[in-house]
């Protein structure tokens, strides 16, 4: 359960950084960068930037601030969620051989959601 918990953390910080990276400082986003996807320890970063450990941490807890600042204002990593929930559900529907009314009004509404949210 908490690996789960850890690994649905690390896929939102990886989303999250992949939509807003442009939004961050160049440092920032060299940092989030070396932790998170080259799996650099504290340490690590610390001796590549002659800075401590202590200002590595801070430095990668306010660049994850700033990832969630950004997200509350803009929504574009839960308009993503949203969306990708919504095509799967589709999909879902879609693998039937014969669909029933209530699933292609199920499938319309779908699409009429998605066109709306990206209207917006």
């Amino acid at each position: 359960m908490l690996i789960h918990i850890m690994l649905d953390q690390l896929n939102r910080i990886n989303l999250l950084y992949d939509i807003y990276s442009p939004l961050l400082t160049e440092r920032q986003q060299e940092v989030l960068q070396l932790y998170f996807s080259d799996n650099y320890s504290l340490g690590e970063i610390a001796v590549e930037y002659n800075i401590s450990r202590q200002a590595v941490y801070d430095l990668i807890q306010r660049a994850l601030g700033s990832l969630d600042k950004l997200e509350t204002k803009l929504g574009l990593y839960s308009l993503f969620n949203t969306q990708q929930k919504l095509l799967a559900e589709a999909e879902s529907l879609l693998e039937a051989e014969v669909l029933t009314e209530i699933e292609i009004k199920r499938l319309k509404s779908i699409v009429a959601n998605l066109r709306s949210t990206n209207e917006q």
